[in-house]
């Protein structure tokens, strides 16, 4: 693939065209007693292809400058790759990204809203605190139809327990 034929170039609109079809916004929370409040909030950007179409991942990682390409391996759908950006310094980046080129379809576009949302409490650190983790661990319930309900049971039990 030749950088300088302009038709083998992602702009901006194609990335959100294909961020809207096959892009992900996600939120994890992951129990991990060592860390001070025993749990982890993993926020990450993704997008998933087939393992014969994983050139354009890299297009997008090359378009953005930063991000890895991975397998993504899924007994369902067997070995796919994905391109993925954690952290928040990359994160913040792919938020400015699509608040400058919004996103067109009205599902993805309210999982943005709700990631972007989440990125900006953890800026402000309220990941690292109870009342912030909780706030943060709702915003996710809402985001493409996953409950943390793990994560949210736990947190009603140890607030149940405490008042008792």
């Amino acid at each position: 693939m030749g950088a300088d034929n302009q038709q083998e170039r992602l702009d901006a609109k194609w990335i959100v065209g294909f961020t809207d079809g096959e892009g992900c916004f996600h939120v994890s929370v992951n129990r991990i007693p060592e860390m001070t409040l025993g749990w982890q909030v993993l926020p990450e950007f993704r997008i998933v292809q087939h393992e014969d179409d994983e050139e354009v991942l890299y297009r997008i990682r090359d378009y953005f400058g930063f991000g890895n390409v991975r397998i993504n391996r899924n007994d369902k759908y067997g070995i796919r790759k994905e391109f993925r950006v954690r952290g928040l310094e990359n994160l913040n980046k792919i938020i400015r990204f699509f608040r400058k080129h919004p996103l067109r379809t009205p599902s993805k576009r309210k999982n943005f809203e709700i990631f972007a949302e989440i990125i900006e409490r953890m800026n402000m650190k309220e990941h690292l605190i109870k009342e912030g983790l909780d706030k943060i661990a709702k915003l996710i319930s809402k985001m493409n139809q996953q409950p943390l309900l793990r994560y949210l049971e736990s947190s009603e039990t140890i607030r149940q327990t405490s008042r008792e």
